[in-house]
């Protein structure tokens, strides 16, 4: 079949005629490449709900009760970003969390990975920069694209994966205990980020509590 420049606008349809057959293909201008190749258009999940967020002035409490905890304190080097992933948990229907630092604030923010479960451990990643972890996420994704796509896919697939809850910005976690907490949207994994990449010369020592209510 012979090719044939039309112009197009969004929402046009081109009809192609065979000189052979005389059947008729309908296709419209809006279809995406990946569409046009037989991949299935993955849905996009449902939109996030904000977060609900309190402070409390408890800091010497709060600071003593999670000093004695197995895994309430943690030193987030300069230059780096801690990321907590805490799985949905079946027995939960809300994820809480309460945090301080000693002396200085952090950068703090929440996501959501769409992501099937297969274990309840909260688990902790260390990176130098979100930018590095953009890179993992990527990294990550980059095994589910469709094999001959020419734009490899996974820009798209990690934007239909993660949701933004929170963005990352800076608390005065030195000042007050921040806490929150959020309703399940479905089975994933919060992503917590604690950021100190913006710091170049402290380590923030940082007291948190993490868990779910029913």
């Amino acid at each position: 079949v012979a090719n044939y420049h039309v112009p197009q606008g969004v929402g046009d349809i081109v009809m192609i005629q065979s000189d052979h057959t005389g059947a008729v293909d309908i296709l419209s201008a809006e279809l995406e490449t990946a569409d046009l190749l037989g991949e299935q258009r993955k849905a996009q999940p449902p939109p996030l709900a904000a977060p609900t967020m309190w402070t409390t002035e408890k800091m010497k409490e709060f600071k003593a009760k999670m000093g004695k905890e197995k895994n309430g304190r943690m030193v987030v080097k300069r230059g780096e970003v801690v990321t907590v992933r805490v799985p949905t948990h079946p027995d939960g229907k809300c994820i809480c969390w309460e945090f301080a630092t000693d002396d200085y604030d952090i950068g703090f923010g929440v996501y959501f990975d769409w992501t099937t479960v297969t274990s309840t451990a909260i688990t902790v990643q260390v990176s130098e920069s979100s930018d590095e972890e953009d890179e993992e996420e990527d990294e990550e994704i980059e095994g589910l694209s469709p094999a001959g796509d020419v734009e490899r896919g996974s820009k798209s697939y990690l934007r239909n994966r993660y949701g933004e809850i929170m963005p990352v910005y800076r608390r005065n976690s030195h000042q007050e205990v921040q806490a929150g907490s959020h309703e399940y949207p479905g089975e994933g994994i919060y992503l917590l980020k604690f950021d100190n990449s913006y710091s170049l010369l402290r380590n923030k020592t940082l007291f948190f509590h993490i868990y779910y209510t029913s």
